[in-house]
């Protein structure tokens, strides 16, 4: 009975066997699954890729995604991701990106400290182009723009230090704007404050010219409990007499754009505080530009949520355009009084603000368009040229006579933040910061990136660095080089 008995359990798949099977085919869990099954409930739990896809791996450099898994290069294993909002779990995708990102950037700056910096273009050095410029073979253009490439990619940092009056908040406030002014001889700064609101003042840059590489903080800093969101330069009474600040409303209080005098900074005595300084109550504005043209003298604009506002400011006359989207960049023509108007639909659009409001779309001249939202707009100086940056990280040259995209500078990174362009045609070179925290710097003629600058500081949110770039940082006799403004500290990119 007994020997039957267990000869009809074999046949149904019963076993003595450790490793036996059940009736339907499954395999009897032993210690051994049962460890493996612990393992993988593990948040680190490693998953060998094997000897066979690790052959693969090495010859194809190509990772298969598995869902719930990221890939150790180093280890060549998989190891199981939980998901991020768990506060005991060491590793997320973002902790995992931080970290790649910074050694990426720590390995750059070994680069930049040990001077591995190579030229870009096979071929260019110096003498080579001293030598074709004495054969003719260079015209006086083209070889200054080659030794600015050569210069950028020696450029070496160095720390700044910031003398201020009050040297008890002096470097405790993160540098959140810098904008320079036309000669480049002083920078307006907008510094976040540690319980909210932010500070601003202005910086003499004059001693950029000297070894010791100090600078001057005007005697007076201004605090305002609400966000900055735009700064520009204005020129009312003399070239940059002036700094408009668009800021944003809060609770009870509405936005404004004030218009500052910048001898409100340097001044001590109230009574020695010429220049006109005026507020305009209006929404919420994304962005902002004076107008230097003489056919609409003493006018600013601001670009609203879904409307674009023309300001006199002598007169207190208002024009209002409506758009079909936020205006979050935009500047003025100089030959013309065409505003150049950028927006979150991808809009890119000119405004003729000598004709009167009217109604629909019909006062758009010019009409371009961009996949992602318009961070940034700068005409070029014959204004048949127009760069525009988007929130999907691309850089886009447009010929506004054929209203078409000649070039495209690649390598810039953008999701969702308003990050500015800066272009220098006289050394030809165009400069943007990225999302990623990187600074880099492209030529104007052919789009090539000339160099990728890692910021000194780990990479965050509120850490992306503010520049700005000049052959004559600190007026006409000043320094050329890359100012970089990031956290507390000011650095300078200096030519060799």
């Amino acid at each position: 009975m007994k020997r039957n008995y267990w000869r009809g359990k074999k046949k149904r798949g019963w076993s003595s066997h450790k490793n036996s099977y059940h009736p339907h085919g499954y395999r009897r869990p032993d210690r051994n699954n049962r460890t493996e099954r612990l393992e993988q409930e593990e948040p680190q739990t490693a998953v060998n890729a094997g000897p066979s896809s690790s052959g693969s791996l090495t010859q194809n450099s190509v990772v298969q995604e598995l869902p719930g898994f990221y890939y150790d290069s180093e280890k060549n294993r998989y190891f199981r991701l939980l998901p991020g909002h768990n506060n005991y779990n060491p590793l997320t995708k973002e902790s995992i990106q931080y970290k790649t990102m910074e050694c990426k950037r720590l390995r750059l700056l070994e680069e930049e400290e040990k001077q591995k910096k190579k030229t870009t273009r096979a071929g260019l050095n110096s003498s080579v182009l001293l030598q074709k410029r004495q054969l003719g073979l260079l015209s006086s253009t083209s070889y200054c723009r080659l030794v600015h490439e050569l210069k950028v990619n020696c450029m070496q940092r160095r720390k700044i230090e910031i003398h201020s009056p009050d040297s008890s908040v002096a470097g405790t406030n993160n540098f959140k704007i810098i904008v320079a002014d036309v000669a480049c001889e002083r920078i307006f700064t907008v510094n976040d404050v540690e319980h909210g609101g932010c500070k601003y003042g202005i910086i003499n840059l004059r001693g950029l010219g000297k070894e010791s590489l100090t600078v001057e903080m005007y005697d007076n800093l201004y605090f305002t409990n609400r966000k900055v969101n735009s700064v520009c330069w204005a020129s009312l009474t003399h070239p940059d007499s002036h700094v408009l600040l668009c800021l944003m409303g809060i609770a009870e209080t509405p936005g404004c754009a004030s218009l500052l005098p910048a001898s409100l900074f340097s001044s001590t005595n109230p009574g020695d505080r010429p220049g006109m300084l005026c507020s305009f109550k209006i929404s919420t504005a994304w962005s902002c530009a004076w107008c230097l043209n003489p056919q609409a003298d003493n006018c600013f604009s601001t670009g609203l949520t879904r409307r674009v506002l023309v300001t006199n400011v002598v007169t207190g006359h208002r024009q209002t355009f409506g758009t079909s989207s936020d205006v979050l960049a935009q500047q003025f023509a100089r030959q013309t009084p065409v505003l150049y108007n950028g927006c979150r639909s991808g809009e890119v659009f000119s405004i003729d603000v000598r004709q009167r409001n009217q109604k629909g779309q019909s006062w758009k001249a010019i009409r371009l368009f961009h996949d992602s939202a318009v961070t940034s707009i700068r005409l070029l100086e014959a204004e048949h040229y127009l760069m525009a940056a988007d929130m999907a990280g691309k850089i886009k040259l447009w010929d506004l006579r054929t209203v078409k995209c000649v070039k495209q500078y690649k390598g810039h990174h953008n999701e969702y933040a308003i990050l500015p362009l800066h272009v220098n045609e006289e050394e030809g070179l165009l400069t943007a910061v990225g999302q990623d925290c990187y600074t880099r710097i492209w030529s104007l003629q052919d789009a090539h990136l000339l160099r990728t600058i890692p910021s000194p500081h780990p990479s965050s949110k509120d850490a992306i660095p503010s520049v700005v770039f000049s052959s004559r940082l600190g007026g006409s006799r000043g320094v050329p080089g890359l100012l970089m403004a990031v956290r507390q500290d000011l650095y300078h990119f200096s030519y060799n």
